[in-house]
């Protein structure tokens, strides 16, 4: 069956009113095979790239199935790895449920309980948590899970990187066994895989698009750098130009981080266009900036892959990847965060020496080489200083040694150690033997002697020739 609208889901009223008025036009192809899964009550496991409209995919099915509030206790549980995905699928509830009487409650860390659970104390319908802010508040018991019904994993591989894995297998123990499960995820790593074996059961699996793929709206190019410097300097050259308007620049740090927002806000951009996110910012000032980045009031957000998965805005024109992600899926959600709701966007990733190593790992998983761009002439490329060369040198050894263990790296030989097999140059082998004769200090530097007082034999003794 070919579903044009949101009325061929046999959605009520209220659903459908709040569909239209959100701007839901057509459903996106997750939503189109996951919803009507979802609604005949099926474990649904869903894979689909970032920006495609994942959330409505289980929303719109778990409201029709709660329908109303009832009740104390949650019916229903959405995990999302971080606050700010958390916030964002408590907003959607909002928006989608606006006409019913569903109650929903958001709990995360990163600010006290108290507020979290008088909202529960109220009554709740469907909870959407951090699975350690939701542990700590079960082990308080200030969760009752006896009536859950529904539980839905979202991005499960950023659960399982981020090392929730215990909490999540603790949850799974605690709640009824008898429930409908739904996981969801942009890539589907092994680790998940095994995962969804132990969380679902009878999965129906919903794979729109293949496995990490990158949004098809999105245009990827990389540029080869050969220091921070010349990064610094790339990324004020493209800041010049008007079409970037909307801009967040990833880092893999909160030090560079706070020192890209530094310099923007100096040179280049005004101190009230420019905001700088990492965990180590407060809730209230994460919730202000990401709404002021959201209604346009910001041009660029720095941010660490903290907001990877938690920023939901259509018209950002550039992701740019100021460092290259370790944790290679997270490329993916990255250049996510544009490219969405059929806009098209742009995503452009700064490599250094080192960092070649992992755009090739990268580039395996989404299955396409990055195209490669030349430094614009505009743009000064300074010479790399001695410490971050040394600094870069020695990562693409640890690089070559995690790919073959036998590799001892470029510096493991010892001075003044002869190799076996290799010559010692005679200036080396004239120096090591040549007695200490200036600076000595007492018996230290004189030949070894028995106590008789006459030398002793050993291998500083000289032979006769």
């Amino acid at each position: 069956m070919i579903v044009s609208s949101f009325e061929d889901f046999k959605l009520n009223r209220q659903l459908l009113n709040a569909v239209e008025e959100a701007g839901y036009t057509q459903p996106t192809p997750i939503q189109q095979q996951a919803i009507p899964l979802a609604m005949a009550g099926h474990d649904v496991l869903g894979i689909a790239q970032t920006g495609t409209g994942k959330t409505a995919a289980y929303l719109l099915p778990l409201l029709m199935k709660i329908k109303y509030a009832q009740g104390q206790h949650p019916r229903a549980l959405i995990l999302a790895p971080t606050r700010e995905l958390a916030m964002q699928i408590d907003k959607a509830i909002t928006e989608l449920a606006k006409y019913t009487d569903i109650r929903h409650v958001a709990i995360y860390g990163g600010i006290g309980p108290k507020m979290q659970i008088e909202a529960i104390q109220k009554g709740v319908d469907i909870l959407v948590a951090t699975p350690g802010r939701f542990s700590d508040l079960y082990s308080r018991g200030e969760i009752v899970v006896k009536l859950l019904n529904t539980m839905i994993l979202d991005e499960a591989d950023k659960i399982m990187d981020m090392g929730f894995m215990p909490q999540i297998r603790k949850i799974l123990e605690v709640i009824p066994v008898k429930r409908q499960n739904m996981l969801f995820s942009a890539t589907f790593p092994p680790k998940v895989e095994e995962l969804s074996y132990e969380f679902l059961e009878f999965p129906m699996r919903v794979e729109v698009t293949p496995q990490a793929s990158t949004a098809d709206m999105v245009t990827q190019k990389i540029y080869a750098v050969p220091n921070f410097r010349t990064k610094i300097d790339l990324l004020a050259y493209l800041m010049s130009f008007e079409a970037a308007n909307r801009v967040i620049v990833f880092a893999r740090s909160k030090e560079t981080a706070n020192n890209i927002y530094k310099f923007l806000a100096r040179k280049i951009i005004a101190d009230d266009r420019i905001r700088v996110l990492h965990a180590n910012k407060g809730q209230n000032t994460r919730i202000n900036a990401m709404e002021a980045f959201k209604e346009g009031n910001i041009r660029v957000l720095v941010t660490t892959d903290v907001t990877a998965r938690g920023i939901d805005v259509n018209q950002v024109s550039h992701v740019i990847n100021f460092d290259v992600p370790l944790i290679y899926e997270d490329y993916v959600h990255r250049i996510g965060r544009t490219g969405r709701a059929n806009h098209t966007g742009e995503a452009i990733t700064f490599v250094t020496m080192p960092e070649e190593y992992h755009v090739r790992q990268i580039e395996k998983i989404i299955r396409m080489q990055i195209p490669r761009e030349p430094i614009p002439e505009a743009v000064p490329v300074t010479e790399t200083p001695f410490e971050e060369q040394q600094e870069f040198l020695k990562e693409i050894d640890d690089q070559r040694k995690k790919a073959d263990p036998t590799f001892k790296g470029a510096f493991h030989e010892k001075k003044g150690v002869p190799v076996k097999g290799k010559k010692t140059p005679a200036s080396a082998r004239s120096t090591s033997a040549s007695p200490r004769s200036t600076s000595t200090r007492g018996k230290s530097a004189q030949s070894p002697t028995t106590r008789s007082g006459k030398p002793k034999t050993g291998s500083l003794r000289r032979r006769k020739t």
